[in-house]
């Protein structure tokens, strides 16, 4: 199963979900699975719906870091089939190039996509780690005082994750967005068994908002991972899958 969320003439960008029908249930994530010829096999029948190879595909190792990387056509392929050459310890890439199958792995977390009108394309992941670290907010700071794109030209999706419901934590952790300066109202608590519910991808939303992006250009996904068939959720299963949220430009 695939939901696209950008099918334009230079853009296309989506999230696999799912699917009871292929291998692990359409695993997509070599680091969390049964077996990797599944992941390929899934790989590879991702690659033939997007109307590519797996060579098109770069995949990152993600480690909950602030590190970002710029691919190049020279990066094609790494990560695609196997973990020995995936962008090391790196949560967010981004390329300026045609015809590369950018690619981010989550089952909770919120991955996220964007587009710039000069061209530019990338996918983040920001799991709350990353988020109270300022991983998107970093990134695009980067892009924005090194690479000269103005923040009014971003197209922002933040993808599919755990929903605010499902995201109970401990009050070490709601410190820690507290401590942002600008997550309060992310933030819910339950006096009844002392517990804080996070909204994660309204965090991140915020974040896009800090550096200038206007409000009309982000976009969030309304799919729960934790309540929806369709979703991986690392939360309620404890176990192995990641859903595969890729961007490409074509022209």
């Amino acid at each position: 199963m695939l939901e696209y969320f950008i099918q334009t003439d230079t853009i296309i960008a989506g999230m696999t979900k799912k699917d009871r029908h292929a291998f692990e249930n359409n695993n997509m994530a070599l680091h969390s699975c049964e077996s990797v010829s599944n992941i390929i096999k899934n790989r590879e029948n991702l690659a033939v719906e997007l109307g590519v190879t797996l060579e098109d595909f770069v995949c990152p190792t993600q480690t909950h870091s602030t590190n970002f990387y710029e691919v190049t056509a020279a990066d094609k392929g790494r990560g695609a089939r196997s973990l020995d050459n995936a962008i090391n310890e790196t949560d967010a890439i981004y390329t300026f190039e045609t015809d590369i199958v950018l690619c981010s792995f989550s089952a909770d977390c919120v991955p996220i996509t964007f587009y710039h009108d000069n061209g530019v394309i990338g996918v983040i992941h920001s799991g709350w780690r990353g988020t109270v670290k300022e991983i998107t907010k970093k990134l695009f700071t980067h892009l924005i005082e090194e690479k000269q794109c103005e923040p009014s030209g971003f197209h922002v999706h933040i993808g599919a994750a755990l929903y605010q419901k499902n995201f109970e934590v401990d009050e070490d952790v709601a410190r820690q967005f507290k401590q942002l300066g600008y997550a309060d109202a992310f933030i819910q608590y339950d006096a009844s068994n002392n517990k804080y519910f996070i909204d994660n991808q309204q965090t991140v939303k915020k974040q896009c908002s800090l550096v200038g992006i206007p409000a009309k250009q982000i976009k969030i996904n309304d799919m729960c991972t934790m309540d929806s068939e369709a979703g991986f959720s690392h939360r309620r299963d404890q176990g192995l899958g990641r859903h595969l949220t890729f961007i490409r430009r074509l022209q």
